[in-house]
C-alpha cells in the first residue's frame, strides 16, 4: 500500500521527481497527484488520483465533466483543470484538426464533430468559416436541451463575429439516435438564418449527427 503524500519523503513525491528526472519518469498516478496538489478530508491525493486514473480508462481518453465530479475529492475546480490539460496537450500534439479544414458538403464536417456524436446530452456547435470556405473555428454554443431561448443568435453569432466569419455551420447531436429534425430544429435554424442574414453572416447548412450518421437540413430543403 502506498505511503500517504504526507509521510512520502520529498525526494519521492512527485514535483520533486519531474524537477529532477522529467515528466516521462512518472506514472500516470503521479501525474495525477501533481495536477491535482491534494487530497480532501479523509481521503489521501494518492486515493483521489487513483480514482481518476480508472476514470480515464474507463473513458478512453478525456472523461466528462460529470463523470469527473462523481470521484470523492474532484470538485467543479479540479474537473475543469483536468479536462483543460487534456485539451491543451491535445491541440498541442496534435494540432486542432480543425482550423484551415476546407467544407465543400456536409460529410466534410463529421471528422470536426466526431467526439459530440454520441453524447448523451444535445450539443449545439458552430462551426465558422471564412470566405474560402475552410473553418476559422468550431465552439459548442450550449449544453442540454434544444430551444428557442437558449440557442439565441447573440450566442451563436458573437463569436463568429470575432472570427470575421463570412459563413457558419451548425451542428447538434441527437442522443436518442434518431435522425428526423424536430419542429424546434427546423424553428431554430430558420430563426438563426434570419439573424445572420442581418449580419451578413450566411448559416450555410445545420447538421444533426448521431453515432450512426447523419442529416442536412439544407439537403432536406430547411434552408
Amino acid at each position: 500500500m502506498r505511503k500517504k503524500m504526507r509521510d512520502t519523503p520529498d525526494r519521492d513525491r512527485p514535483r520533486e521527481r519531474l524537477a529532477a528526472r522529467g515528466p516521462q519518469a512518472l506514472t500516470n498516478a503521479e501525474l495525477i497527484a501533481l495536477l491535482i496538489g491534494r487530497g480532501t478530508k479523509g481521503r489521501d491525493v494518492w486515493q483521489v488520483s487513483g480514482d481518476v486514473e480508472r476514470c480515464l480508462k474507463e473513458a478512453k481518453g478525456c472523461p466528462s465533466y460529470d463523470d469527473l465530479l462523481e470521484i470523492d475529492g474532484i470538485g467543479s475546480a479540479k474537473a475543469c483543470e483536468i479536462m483543460a490539460c487534456f485539451e491543451l496537450g491535445r491541440r498541442y500534439l496534435e494540432g486542432d484538426g480543425v482550423s484551415g479544414h476546407r467544407i465543400a458538403s456536409p460529410a466534410d464536417v463529421l471528422p470536426l464533430v466526431a467526439e459530440w456524436r454520441d453524447k448523451k446530452q444535445e450539443y449545439f456547435i458552430c462551426i465558422t468559416l471564412n470566405g474560402a470556405g475552410e473553418v476559422i473555428e468550431r465552439r459548442v454554443v450550449t449544453v442540454g436541451i434544444l430551444n428557442q431561448s437558449l440557442v439565441h443568435p447573440r450566442e451563436v453569432f458573437s463569436e463568429a463575429i470575432t472570427d470575421r466569419a463570412a459563413s457558419v455551420i451548425l451542428v447538434h447531436n441527437h442522443p436518442s439516435g434518431t435522425l428526423d429534425p424536430s419542429t424546434q430544429d427546423i424553428g431554430i435554424t430558420r430563426q438563426l438564418v434570419e439573424g445572420g442574414s442581418i449580419l451578413g453572416i450566411r448559416v450555410l447548412d445545420h447538421i444533426i449527427v448521431t453515432k450512426k450518421g447523419y442529416v442536412s437540413l439544407k439537403e432536406l430543403g430547411h434552408l
